[in-house]
C-alpha cells in the first residue's frame, strides 16, 4: 500500500471472522475508484469471500484479482446478480453512477455497499430511498475516514464512555493529494461525475459530524468552493469549506483541499478536533507531522484526568465490517443505520448545492 496515493489507499487489518469460511460471498462491481480495495480488504478480514469481480475494463480487473485470487472474472454485471449465493454488492463506480449500480443491485436482491460519495443529487437520493422501501435492502456507504481509521474508531469508544462529556462541536481537515494530472481518470475532473469537493471528499466529514455529535439533522448554514491553483482543469474543485449546525444544537466547521505539498510523508494530513463539555479531542490520522517516526493514528485526549496520548495503530481494528455482515445476515443496524448513510448523502448533497464559488 502506497501511504502517499490517496486513491488507491486500502487500510489492513487484523482478521477478525464474524463467519465461517465460504459462508458469506460478495462481488466487486465497477473498479473506477481503488477504494474498493479497502473496501474488500475490511469485509475479507471479517470472514467474506470475494466470489465475483467485474468491469469493462479487462485490466482493472487482472489488477483486482492479484489482490484477490480467489475472485472470478464475471462476463457481465448481470452474471453475478443473478448469482443467488451474492449477499452484497460492493462497488466504486464513477460517482455519479454509484447510485444506479445500487438500484440494480438491490432490484436484484442484494444488499449495495458503495464507496463515498454514495451519489451526487437529491433526486438519486429520492431513488435510492424508494428502493431501499420497496426491497428491503441495504444501501451501505464506505465513509473511510472513520470507518477505515483506528483512530476515528478510538475516538468514537471515547465519547461513547463520555471522556469528553457532551461532544458540542467538531472542526475537521480533510486535505488530499491529487497526485500528477495522468494518474487521475478523466471523470475526476468534471463536476458531473465527480460531484464537487464537498459532495466528494466532503461527506467524510460530514458523515463524521452526524456520529461523533449524535446528530438526526442539520443545516448547511454557509459552504464555498474554489479553484485556485488548477487552471487547466476549470471544473475541479481544488478548495471547499462548510459550517453546519445539528438538530441538537451541536456544531462543525470542515475545510477540504488538494493541496498536500509532494514532502509529506503520506496522502493527507487528516485531523479531527472534537469539542465536549468535559474535554477535547485531538485526531491526527495518517501521520504525526513532523516526528518522522512514520506512524499514523494518534488521539490526543485532554479532560478532568489530564492529557493523555494514546498510539492506537494495531491496536483497536475495524469492528464496522463484521458488523456489516452480520447486519445482512441478521437485517439488522449495528454497523451504521440506514437513514445515518442517506442524511450525510443529503447533507454534503446540500452543502454542494448551497456552495458559494469565491476563486
Amino acid at each position: 500500500m502506497d501511504r502517499k496515493d490517496g486513491m488507491n489507499y486500502a487500510p489492513k487489518g487484523k482478521p477478525a471472522p464474524v463467519v465461517e469460511p465460504g459462508a458469506f460471498s460478495i462481488t466487486a462491481i465497477a473498479l473506477d475508484h481503488g477504494h474498493i480495495y479497502g473496501m474488500c480488504n475490511g469485509l475479507v478480514e471479517a470472514g467474506a469471500r470475494v466470489k465475483w469481480v467485474y468491469d469493462r475494463d479487462p485490466q482493472k480487473v487482472e489488477n483486482f484479482r492479484k489482490a484477490f485470487p480467489e475472485a472470478m472474472a464475471a462476463q457481465s454485471e448481470e452474471e453475478i446478480l443473478a448469482d443467488g449465493e451474492v449477499k452484497l454488492v460492493c462497488g466504486a463506480a464513477v460517482t455519479s453512477e454509484r447510485c444506479a449500480l445500487g438500484l440494480r443491485a438491490m432490484a436484484a436482491g442484494k444488499d449495495y455497499f458503495t464507496d463515498k460519495a454514495p451519489l451526487t443529487t437529491l433526486e438519486q437520493l429520492d431513488q435510492a430511498r424508494e428502493m431501499v422501501k420497496k426491497t428491503g435492502r441495504k444501501y451501505m456507504v464506505y465513509y473511510s475516514e472513520r470507518l477505515h481509521v483506528e483512530s476515528a474508531v478510538f475516538a468514537g469508544q471515547l465519547i461513547a464512555d463520555g471522556a469528553i462529556g457532551t461532544p458540542i462541536h467538531i472542526d475537521g481537515f480533510g486535505p488530499h493529494r491529487i497526485g500528477p494530472p495522468q494518474s487521475r481518470p478523466d471523470w475526476f475532473y468534471q463536476k458531473e461525475k465527480y460531484g464537487g469537493i464537498l459532495c466528494d471528499i466532503g461527506s467524510h466529514q460530514i458523515e463524521q459530524f452526524l456520529f461523533y455529535c449524535g446528530v438526526k439533522d442539520a443545516q448547511v448554514r454557509y459552504s464555498q468552493v474554489g479553484n485556485y491553483a488548477h487552471p487547466d482543469y476549470p471544473e475541479l474543485e481544488d478548495f471547499g469549506d462548510a459550517v453546519l449546525v445539528g438538530d441538537n444544537g451541536a456544531t462543525q466547521h470542515f475545510r477540504v483541499d488538494w493541496f498536500t505539498p509532494d514532502g509529506l510523508s503520506t496522502w493527507g494530513d487528516g485531523r479531527t478536533f472534537i469539542l465536549g463539555t468535559r474535554g477535547y479531542i485531538e485526531l491526527r490520522k495518517y501521520v504525526n507531522v513532523g516526528t518522522g517516526d512514520g506512524t499514523c493514528d494518534h488521539v490526543f485526549l485532554v479532560n478532568q484526568d489530564g492529557e493523555q496520548h494514546f498510539h492506537v495503530a494495531g491496536k483497536v481494528g475495524f469492528p464496522f465490517f463484521g458488523q456489516l455482515i452480520l447486519d445482512c445476515i441478521n437485517r439488522t443496524e449495528n454497523a451504521m443505520t440506514q437513514e445515518h448513510a442517506f442524511k450525510a448523502a443529503e447533507l454534503c448533497v446540500r452543502a454542494q448545492m448551497q456552495a458559494v464559488k469565491v476563486r
